[in-house]
């Protein structure tokens, strides 16, 4: 491996307010600051890395340990044409800088497919087994006339993303590494992929702790608007059909005798699930929020978190609330499940389509604090044997294997 890596990062944006993301930054930090790495992050938007620096056609030297941003132009529009456009800018900024002589990387890094390419991958998500999953419910005679431009447009991504996966994945020149043991399964199952290598997330446990989150519970839970009585759930992630809004609304309904309110943090149509929730007489008892970059205080004002979702490579939040002291309702199809002990350090929900299992374990949770307070207790525990550092340190690893390989 050369002295002082020079990596290429592409993401088309970089923030705190989203998992994949920060998992990212966690490491390009710890790959520069820790390991002397030098990083180029190709992407449309950078937001609070520690130590970027805006990058021109010069990169001076020595340039060790410091990390730099090459911003990557953007276009309006639905997201398969920013998708498209996004795949072709990139690698022409790329090329742009290799073909001027300015720089060469020793490795590109990408988190999921942002390049057909890429030296290394982590996997967050295999699309082949999500389409499985959801691809009845977009099928347009199930689906009213109204909608049917919004499923077109996921149909044509998905089958995009799914060939660009068949394209990809199965190219053995290019280095996997899978977020947890489920996705690695899945990358075996579709692609004939054995050699993945996995490595889970990670979690600051000093910023994500039980003292931290107590000492914030009563203000942040006083700006929500909640009463002591409330049994508070929270629901953080995008693309909220994946994560499985629906089955938990649908439980909600089934215990609505029970002072359960809803943190939704994240961003997806409102419209349709505003409708379901009139629908399921649950006005007054769902909030809608937008991402921050303080995510602690939305565990704080939380008693419990539930994630329902269909298909998850990992699901970081579960592991930031475990840490917090918060027990977790997880689905089997998250890879952090892998990382849960049924009834120890959380709970597993056996079926993310069945509303009725899931109203049950919420239930239990609420007509039994001390199993609260002892789940919680446990995955406090538990999720101290995930560091970032560990991770970081797995990660160069990885990453030291495809220089090798590229330079053979």
């Amino acid at each position: 491996m050369p002295d002082s890596p020079r990596i290429a990062v592409i993401s088309p944006f970089l923030d705190r307010r989203h998992g994949t993301e920060r998992c990212i930054i966690e490491q390009v930090e710890r790959l520069a600051h820790d390991y002397g790495f030098e990083i180029h992050l190709y992407c449309q938007r950078v937001e609070n890395v520690k130590g970027v620096e805006p990058c021109g056609l010069s990169t001076p030297t020595p340039a060790s340990g410091r990390i730099f941003w090459h911003k990557v132009s953007d276009i309006p529009g639905p997201h398969l044409l920013k998708f498209l456009w996004w795949m072709v800018a990139n690698r022409f900024c790329r090329w742009r800088d290799t073909r001027s002589g300015a720089r060469r990387f020793d490795a590109v890094y990408s988190p999921g497919i942002n390049d057909w390419a890429a030296d290394a991958i982590t996997v967050h998500i295999v699309f082949h087994e999500f389409y499985r999953l959801v691809r009845d419910e977009l099928r347009l005679r199930q689906i009213p006339l109204r909608a049917w431009p919004r499923a077109l447009h996921r149909n044509l991504y998905y089958h995009l993303i799914i060939a660009l996966e068949r394209h990809v994945y199965k190219n053995r020149h290019i280095r996997l590494a899978a977020v947890s043991g489920l996705t690695a399964r899945q990358l075996e199952t579709h692609f004939g992929r054995k050699d993945v290598q996995v490595i889970p997330n990670a979690v600051d446990v000093k910023a994500f702790s039980p003292i931290t989150r107590q000492q914030r519970r009563a203000v942040t839970r006083e700006q929500f608007g909640l009463a002591i009585d409330d049994l508070v759930l929270l629901f953080v992630g995008n693309d909220w059909k994946k994560k499985g809004l629906r089955c938990l609304l649908d439980a909600m309904a089934v215990c609505s005798e029970l002072p359960l309110k809803l943190i939704i943090v994240g961003r997806d149509d409102q419209t349709i699930y505003r409708s379901c929730i009139a629908e399921l007489g649950l006005e007054g008892r769902v909030t809608f929020v937008d991402h921050s970059s303080d995510i602690v205080q939305f565990y704080a004002a939380a008693d419990t978190y539930v994630s329902p979702s269909l298909e998850d490579a990992f699901g970081l939040p579960v592991l930031e609330a475990m840490a917090c002291g918060l027990p977790v309702i997880v689905s089997i199809r998250a890879g952090v499940s892998d990382l849960v002990h049924d009834g120890v350090d959380g709970l597993i929900l056996q079926n993310p389509k069945n509303h009725a299992e899931l109203a049950r374990l919420l239930r239990n949770l609420y007509e039994d604090p001390g199993l609260r307070q002892r789940i919680g207790e446990e995955a406090a525990r538990a999720a101290h044997r995930f560091s970032w550092e560990e991770n970081v340190a797995k990660t160069k690893k990885f990453l030291e294997t495809a220089f090798n390989a590229k330079r053979k």
